[in-house]
């Protein structure tokens, strides 16, 4: 379960740091978006694993 996790981690921070690249050419804004979608992506996995593992009964 952790290796699918870790898997979507790394997929989904760099879908969004891609997309925040791609809204920082357009505004001219150079690492706000990408830094701020990074993170975010981050935090939203951590907080599904989180999520995941207590509905399991895991202990954390």
């Amino acid at each position: 379960m952790l290796s699918a996790w870790g898997l979507a981690m790394v997929a989904s921070s760099f879908l969004f740091l891609y997309i925040g690249y791609l809204v920082d050419e357009l505004l001219g804004t150079t690492p706000n978006f990408m830094l701020g979608s990074f993170f975010l992506a981050i935090g939203l996995c951590v907080w599904r694993l989180y999520a995941e593992a207590k509905r399991k009964g895991m202990d954390l």
